[in-house]
């Protein structure tokens, strides 16, 4: 997965989840319509306009865990958040769920802040790298098991479907275990 595009900025730092969809949000399991209430409480809510990437303040999508976060920043058209620092849960969350969280060096950061607002990012998935405005190229980090399963468009369980023949295969040739309690009165 490579693309470029433009981004929306919000330096504000540790910006929780209940920033990014308030609470009044999770009563659905549906993930259909978050984007329009991404930042919902916020007077002045950034606008995505066609932008995929989000640019972040440090410690973004801390706080409580909840899917409908990366589900709102997705709806919303986002693809990936480029931050210098991701809370753990958020960070799984948003993988999970196909939403690549971007962490990079702080001054870097700093630099796309202060970018002209028609400027652009590249982030190359394979390559672990994202390419600045200023054509600076920086590595980030990744799983690689949820580097796989992005660069694949599946997640965790069409990964698992994925391998049904090689698990078939396996216990076609592995002899059943099966394991008995005997109570004894």
């Amino acid at each position: 997965m490579i693309f470029t595009s433009t981004f929306v900025v919000v330096p504000a730092e540790n910006v929780d989840t209940d920033q990014i969809i308030p609470a009044r949000y999770l009563k659905t399991t549906d993930k259909v319509g978050l984007g329009a209430a991404l930042f919902a409480d916020w007077p002045n809510k950034p606008d995505p306009a066609g932008a995929r990437v989000l640019v972040a303040g440090n410690n973004f999508g801390c706080g409580s865990s909840r899917e409908h976060a990366p589900w709102a920043l997705l709806g919303a058209g986002f693809q990936a958040v480029i931050s210098s620092h991701f809370a753990d849960i958020f960070t799984n969350n948003a993988l999970k769920n196909g939403l690549l969280p971007v962490a990079i060096d702080a001054r870097l950061l700093h630099t796309l802040f202060a970018a002209d607002r028609d400027a652009t990012v590249t982030i190359d998935l394979a390559a672990q790298c994202v390419t600045l405005p200023d054509g600076t190229t920086t590595p980030f980090p990744i799983d690689p098991f949820a580097k796989h399963c992005l660069v694949h468009g599946v997640d965790q369980l069409g990964f698992l479907l994925a391998e049904s023949p090689a698990i078939d295969t396996y216990e076609s040739t592995h002899p059943a275990r099966v394991v008995t309690t005997g109570a004894h009165i």
